[in-house]
């Protein structure tokens, strides 16, 4: 496991502690929700690789900051939908061989109706 200065959302917390201590925060949710809409916007928008790279940096940033003021841990939250997706391709995979060749427009439309399968299946057991 690495350690939590090499963790980027570790480190975005921190930065963000930081800032909240020294008064540098939001100070009304609704300006969270806009700000991410805006970084959004701007990841759409960017045209070259470095700028999506750096856009995509913003929008995770946000959502950390927004998950701090939600008082909610970002990294367990990865995690737990982490986990959920695999849980939930597992069975897709099962179901691979029956499969449309790759390339192929039904393979995706066939995965699709697997995976909603799948979340009915555990909306049935929650």
């Amino acid at each position: 496991m690495s350690d939590a200065a090499d963790d980027p959302f570790a480190v975005a917390l921190q930065i963000q502690r930081k800032c909240r201590e020294q008064g540098f925060d939001w100070s009304d949710p609704d300006e969270l929700w806009a700000k991410l809409d805006e970084e959004i916007a701007e990841l759409r928008e960017a045209a070259t690789p470095e700028h999506r790279h750096e856009e995509l940096g913003d929008v995770l940033f946000m959502v950390v900051n927004i998950a701090r003021h939600l008082k909610l841990d970002p990294m367990t939250a990865l995690a737990a939908t982490n986990a959920k997706f695999q849980r939930r391709y597992r069975h897709v995979e099962a179901a691979l061989d029956a499969l449309p060749p790759i390339g192929d427009p039904e393979r995706l439309v066939q995965m699709e109706a697997l995976w909603q399968a799948a979340k009915a299946i555990e909306k049935k057991t929650c």
